[in-house]
């Protein structure tokens, strides 16, 4: 018995040690908090519309004016005449109240994004003081108290709650868990690959949550999927309990402050690309269902698979980029991901099909990794050189700039849709990636952190460089 206590304590031991399992658990909760975050899109709109429309939900079909025509034999035209002219005003007020509802759903939506950037500059800095893990088992909890609250939510106030108390535990989930890889693997072409992974984590939440929600709120309804996702959270809080041990452990190395990340222009720039990259697919989070459903008349199902395209193609871009950033140059990969994401924005309004949504779709999502796998380790790369290896504020920033795209997206797209109309916010949009994306050029060799003192007549310091050295023995 002593040696079988031995033996398990050892490979608790070595667990508790492993990169790969410190990684796999951050690529879980990144997974999970993004499965939330889109099972959502398709069950809400709907979810919504029959419970203000309770004696004509969305399910109920609406007859068709040629059905009508079709069996006016037997009735006289004064009555198909007055039968379609009925039909076309519940179209048209349908119609109405769909893209009314967008502005509703777009502020819930948000609402998650908003929270999550109040957090993220409290719980950056807090990671200095206590560590990673007890942040990362604290966004564990809120993310699965969150998912019950959507699970058995039945009016707008309860699941905007929801949403918005999700926005905490992601701050606490992406900040720690991007820190914490960054502290794990400190050579740059490692790191860049690990945060690949993980992002492809997140990619996968993506890619799994519009089908999985909408085939489960078609078939089985709108609690299970919401239970199915509490489970696997308290698998991934088991995991952290064993792996992490979450408990206080104070950052040795004196962290750059808030205020300096932000000051930083380098930074900033990286971070902006990661908004400009995020902010045309957040806009159509709430307004493509609806939109689909006004001018296509897509069933939820189709709602929530017109997602699939944009997050295999962000999975396989993610993953492809994590490695390939690094060697053709992380500032070329994120330009041409701008690039191409206006590209793809400017080819949605043209679908008159689900079909036609395939090509724009999937290359909205390879671009959009291709920009995040990029910037993400240049965050963690411009902090090494120009600042010191403490990683928790700038990726407390790195999320803010992703939240900000969640955040002005879904905010603005009802409001941009009953006033510009669908298709002109999109060119907007891509006319801003367009003109963002030259701007990744001065990314291509930034100063470091001895160029910029010796310029400003400072003394250079080596304690960052014997701190770099340690770790590499390590």
């Amino acid at each position: 018995m002593p040696k079988i206590a031995s033996n398990m304590d050892g490979w608790l031991q070595r667990c508790r040690e492993s990169r790969k399992l410190v990684l796999i658990i951050v690529a879980i909760a990144l997974l999970l908090d993004n499965m939330l975050l889109t099972t959502v899109v398709p069950i809400i709109p709907e979810f919504l519309y029959d419970i203000k429309h309770p004696n004509s939900p969305l399910t109920k079909p609406l007859p068709i004016k040629s059905n009508l025509n079709e069996t006016s034999y037997n009735i006289r035209n004064t009555n198909v005449t007055s039968l379609s002219t009925d039909v076309e005003k519940q179209i048209e007020i349908r119609h109405h109240d769909l893209m009314h509802e967008t502005v509703e759903v777009g502020v819930m939506f948000a609402s998650k994004a908003f929270v999550q950037l109040i957090a993220n500059p409290i719980v950056g800095p807090l990671t200095h003081r206590i560590g990673y893990s007890i942040p990362m088992f604290a966004g564990f909890l809120i993310m699965f108290i969150s998912t019950l609250i959507f699970a058995f939510g039945r009016s707008y106030g309860v699941l905007f709650l929801a949403r918005a108390l999700q926005g905490i535990g992601s701050s606490c989930s992406s900040v720690s868990g991007m820190g914490m890889l960054a502290e794990r693997y400190p050579d740059d072409e490692e790191r860049g690959n690990a945060m690949g992974i993980a992002l492809g984590g997140l990619a996968l939440g993506v890619l799994i949550g519009p089908p999985f929600g909408g085939v489960m709120y078609e078939f089985v309804g709108k609690t299970a999927p919401f239970l199915i996702l509490s489970a696997l959270a308290l698998g991934d809080g088991c995991l952290q309990l064993l792996v992490l041990q979450p408990g206080v452990k104070q950052q040795e190395i004196e962290p750059p402050s808030l205020k300096a990340l932000v000051s930083d222009p380098y930074i900033i720039m990286a971070a902006g690309a990661i908004t400009f990259a995020n902010t045309g697919i957040a806009m159509l989070e709430p307004s493509l269902p609806i939109w689909m459903m006004a001018t296509m008349g897509a069933d939820r199902w189709k709602q929530g698979v017109t997602f699939l395209p944009a997050s295999i193609s962000y999975l396989i871009g993610t993953n492809l980029f994590g490695p390939l950033g690094h060697r053709m140059g992380r500032w070329l990969a994120s330009m041409l991901g701008l690039i191409i994401i206006g590209v793809c924005l400017l080819m949605i309004p043209m679908a008159r099909s689900i079909n036609h949504l395939i090509i724009p779709n999937a290359g909205l999502g390879f671009a959009i990794g291709m920009v995040d796998s990029s910037m993400m380790p240049e965050l963690g790369y411009l902090v090494d050189i120009r600042h010191s290896a403490v990683y928790g504020s700038v990726y407390a920033i790195g999320d803010v700039a992703f939240c900000l795209g969640f955040a002005i997206g879904p905010a603005l797209s009802g409001t941009l849709v009953n006033s510009i109309g669908f298709e002109w916010m999109l060119f907007g949009d891509a006319i801003l990636c367009f003109i963002y994306a030259p701007l990744m050029y001065f990314l291509r060799c930034p100063p470091t952190k001895e160029e910029r003192k010796t310029l400003i007549g400072e003394k250079s310091s080596v304690r960052y460089i014997n701190y770099q050295n340690d770790e590499d023995e390590e």
